[in-house]
């Protein structure tokens, strides 16, 4: 949690730090033992690095292309106000789903190109990987596996305080498996 997610504001590309009271939720929780085994990667952006740090995951490496989606112009920008702000244009982007695209952003679809990318990849490795990322990220991946469109509402509530599970089939795509694990206090 960071001091835009309090403030209910869109982070994208830029590089919140965690806030003090996310840094002292994480400091209370581990990762399941579920995941003790796994090769771990992170967005480079400082709030999901200092989520592996808080969470003690000892070694992990940066991956690029799990940063968050750039929301571009939008960034820094609180949505309700904007919905109301911008009125149809808002509601015609939003309507579009996968590519629903900010001014001077990216879309969810090219999110999941470069996301797919970096899968095919880990798909060769034939271990067990696991991720800090953004809510972005997760639903666009969560999009991938279970073929939502990403128009109106997710089909699932999600959940932020888990660990979100994919599973990969025999060819390397993502299934439609899809779990939550808790964290663990500490």
């Amino acid at each position: 949690m960071t001091t835009w997610n309090l403030q209910k504001r869109v982070q994208g590309h830029n590089n919140q730090p965690l806030s003090a009271q996310g840094r002292r939720q994480l400091d209370k929780l581990v990762v399941p033992d579920d995941l003790g085994d796994c090769h771990w990667y992170s967005s480079p952006l400082k709030r999901a690095v200092d989520t592996a740090r808080h969470l003690k995951i000892e070694s992990f490496r940066i991956e690029p292309r799990l940063i968050e989606m750039n929301w571009g112009e939008w960034e820094g920008q609180v949505l309700k106000p904007l919905r109301k702000q911008l009125g149809d244009a808002m509601r015609d982007n939003e309507s579009r789903g996968l590519d629903f695209r900010p001014p001077a952003g990216e879309s969810p679809r090219q999110v999941q190109q470069r996301v797919q990318q970096w899968l095919d990849e880990v798909a060769t490795m034939d271990v067990d990987c696991a991720v800090v990322a953004h809510k972005g990220i997760i639903r666009c991946i969560y999009s991938m596996a279970c073929g939502w469109d990403m128009v109106g509402e997710a089909p699932i509530d999600f959940a932020w305080d888990v660990a979100h599970c994919f599973e990969f089939s025999a060819n390397g795509r993502l299934t439609n498996r899809y779990r939550t694990l808790s964290l663990q206090p500490y």
